[in-house]
């Protein structure tokens, strides 16, 4: 088995762990990650808006 994939289970792994023991937390890192998406998001918009006004 090479390296990449051990480390790909072991990620794996400790995301299912992280799931199960802390619930709350996986949801509040998910949350975060999808509110950085969306403000990323509104800022590139605004740049074009502003780009092109």
């Amino acid at each position: 088995m090479n390296t990449k994939k051990v480390l790909t289970y072991v990620a794996i792994a400790f995301v299912i762990f992280y799931l199960f023991t802390q619930p709350q937390g996986a949801a509040g890192a998910v949350r975060g990650a999808f509110d950085a998406i969306g403000n990323g998001a509104d800022a590139l918009a605004q740049f074009f808006t502003e780009l092109f006004a």
